[in-house]
């Protein structure tokens, strides 16, 4: 993947619909600290490298 995709910044509801769960479960992967996001304004974002390195956590535990 390109680097200037990495630093992509995603709104809450395109991780949840990436990861087909509910934008409800995105916050609590956030508050649970298992998902890094940052704050913009008032709105909460993941780079698109948080979310590379929580899926390849999660596919790391299946292998």
């Amino acid at each position: 993947m390109p680097e200037n995709n990495k630093n992509q910044l995603l709104p809450v509801q395109t991780v949840a619909d990436l990861l087909a769960v509910s934008r409800w479960t995105v916050y609590r992967l956030i508050w649970d600290g298992v998902l890094q996001s940052v704050q913009v304004g008032r709105c909460r974002r993941v780079s698109r490298a948080a979310l590379d390195d929580y899926l390849g956590d999660l596919l790391g535990e299946v292998a």
